[in-house]
């Protein structure tokens, strides 16, 4: 059980002293950050026991997991970014800076499956950028 809380602790970290705002919110933020402990120490321990892993390995794994969907998010926002807004609305230094890519990654961090993904969601077809011929036909 003290591994567990030790990874409870590293996991969720007590607030430092000025780090809450506004400062009477700090005693509030970890009473919070003890109940989150609690929790997630009792979860581990419930599933180190019903599967007999090694509570660490455990922590690893659902880390790992949360990485791969944190990247899963990047890559359906820089889809959203790139293909569902006219282009230069988001500069790619910009997008690359905020992302974690590098100007050239940004383009090629998502795929066609990521765009479909986001059209299913917002419910509307990536923006086609007007060309200067199509508006020279509707006049």
């Amino acid at each position: 059980m003290l591994q567990i809380d030790e990874l409870a602790a590293v996991l969720h970290p007590m607030p430092e002293p000025g780090s809450v705002t506004p400062d009477d919110c700090f005693a509030d933020a970890c009473e919070q950050t003890d109940r989150d402990r609690k929790q997630y120490a009792d979860s581990l321990e419930a599933t180190a026991l019903g599967t007999e892993e090694d509570p660490l390995i455990l922590a690893l794994q659902e880390a790992r997991a949360q990485k791969s969907a944190a990247d899963q998010r990047i890559r359906r926002l820089l889809a959203y970014a790139l293909e569902f807004h006219p282009k230069r609305r988001y500069p790619l230094n910009d997008l690359a800076g905020a992302s974690g890519y590098s100007f050239s990654g940004v383009r090629t961090a998502y795929s066609a499956d990521e765009v479909s993904l986001v059209q299913g969601q917002i419910n509307r077809a990536p923006f086609q950028a007007v060309s200067k011929d199509s508006l020279e036909g509707t006049q």
